[in-house]
């Protein structure tokens, strides 16, 4: 999972991608870039670690020009270095830079198509270096550039590419372009706002980026939509690909995305809330005379879920976990080991929270567990009588393939176990899952604005269909063992 952004405006926009870098920052800690178009050159400077480290003023005085791109990258089965630092370039044809958020699930063979029929190079392991010499391929046919030029050539990435992907990306003396994938999976949203000096436009992978730089949200980009804007400002959309089932991915609202977002016109934060009554009206159901005292979520992106199961069980609410802010989300770490050290460094128990008390915890989904068994163990060290754990997610029991990086099958705490199973492993008194309708209907709300949803790692249902072999290969690209190895080589 990453952020993307990128602007057209009237004066320089790297300050401007730079704020909004930082407003999307939850969605990878491993690096960022930004890349601009002065005119004649594109600008380019990227790098390991948080946006505030990667970028010095001097690197911003540098990155002139009205039309720009940014990203923050997690690592997914890629390598974790700076060579995979986005935004890509390539210089044929015109010169275009790209950042993508989202994991193509037909790159092998992509690659190889790449090599072969489009004879280009392909330098890195990531996948949004393919897509980028795709769509670089696909706008050298066209001809001349032009808007509709660009248009064109994202129909024929649509038409190439397989996978969950939305894209932002610039072209030397055309201005920007952005597309999101034909099922809609990962997010991206379109804005606008009016100066003195005309009007700017920008996208994003999450509306707060928006917010926080003044534009007004217009709407979500829709699926196999297509969007170009001209360095002059002008906005030109094409529908790029034959309608498909809209599933965006619903542990985008679980779990990735800031609670001040809009998603597809859903408020997460308002999703959330609606995720705890679910599932405290199951709690009542399946223990109406319940003996819990407390219910504790833990933070940050339980909070909302945790206090409507509070109002609905009729207990109290209260914080009982202080959180360092200053250490990443544990589960976007690339290693194992890294996330059990974590836990400690970035959790501390209020002991009167706990002491003698019949807790719930809350957590908003479980994925491969060792952190829900070290918390459950720091309520039991801080005095708790008896830990319950409720998650606002159903049990985790397949891989995503759309860009989410949870693990291969058999690191899931879930895979190919009971919930009974799950419980006595995790050291819980008794744990409770969200069930799968229960969620959806709480994305989708009382409007039903949306009716389907990528939910492939609760149900195993992939929506673009998965070609034989691929969980084998994803099985070593993936696994802890094989980031080991690649980290050591």
């Amino acid at each position: 999972m990453c952020g993307i952004i990128g602007i057209v405006g009237q004066t320089d926009v790297a300050p401007a991608l730079y704020d909004g870098l930082t407003v999307l920052q939850h969605r990878g800690q491993d690096a960022a870039g930004i890349a601009t178009v002065d005119g004649i050159h594109v600008q380019l400077h990227k790098g390991n670690g948080l946006v505030a480290d990667v970028f010095e003023t001097s690197d911003m005085l540098r990155l002139a020009g009205r039309v720009g791109i940014g990203h923050c990258r997690y690592p997914t089965a890629g390598s974790a270095g700076s060579d995979e630092a986005q935004p890509f370039y390539v210089n044929s044809p015109y010169g275009i830079a790209l950042s993508h958020n989202g994991n193509l699930i037909n790159m092998d063979a992509l690659r190889r198509e790449v090599f072969e029929q489009d004879r280009r190079h392909i330098n890195t392991e990531s996948d949004s270096e393919v897509l980028l010499n795709v769509f670089a391929h696909e706008l050298r046919e066209q001809g001349a550039l032009t808007p509709q030029a660009a248009l064109n050539a994202v129909t024929g990435v649509h038409r190439r590419c397989k996978g969950g992907y939305a894209i932002v990306g610039l072209v030397l003396g055309l201005g920007l372009f952005a597309f999101r994938d034909p099922h809609g999976i990962r997010p991206l949203v379109l804005g606008k706002r009016t100066t003195p000096a005309g009007d700017e436009y920008a996208v994003a992978s999450e509306s707060v980026a928006l917010d926080i730089l003044g534009f007004t949200r217009m709407r979500d980009v829709a699926p196999g939509e297509a969007i170009v804007i001209t360095a002059r400002g002008e906005l030109f959309t094409q529908q790029a690909a034959e309608p498909q089932q809209h599933t965006p991915c619903i542990f985008e609202y679980v779990y990735f995305a800031r609670p001040d977002s809009m998603m597809d016109d859903v408020s997460v934060h308002k999703a959330r809330m609606r995720m705890g009554v679910k599932l405290g009206e199951k709690i009542l159901r399946l223990r109406p005379d319940h003996d819990i005292d407390t219910v504790i979520p833990i933070p940050d992106t339980s909070r909302d879920a945790a206090l409507e199961i509070a109002n609905v069980l009729g207990v109290k609410y209260r914080e009982g976990f202080i959180k360092n802010r200053y250490i990443g989300r544990t589960f976007i770490m690339p290693g194992q080991g890294q996330r059990m050290k974590s836990v400690r460094r970035k959790l501390n128990a209020i002991p009167l929270e706990f002491k003698d008390r019949v807790v719930l915890l809350v957590d908003d989904s479980i994925v491969r567990g060792t952190t829900s068994q070290q918390i459950i163990q720091m309520a039991r060290d801080a005095g708790a009588r008896k830990v319950y754990l409720a998650s606002a997610a159903p049990p985790v029991r397949f891989p995503n393939v759309y860009g989410i990086d949870m693990p291969a099958a058999d690191e899931l705490v879930a895979h190919g176990r009971s919930e009974q199973e799950i419980q006595e492993l995790l050291g819980a008194d008794w744990l409770i899952y969200q069930d799968l309708a229960d969620l959806e209907d709480a994305v989708s709300g009382p409007k039903h604005k949306l009716t389907t949803f990528d939910s492939s790692c609760f149900d195993g249902k992939y929506v673009t269909g998965i070609e034989p072999g691929y969980f084998e290969r994803l099985q070593q690209a993936r696994s802890d063992d094989a980031k080991r190895k690649r980290r050591a080589g």
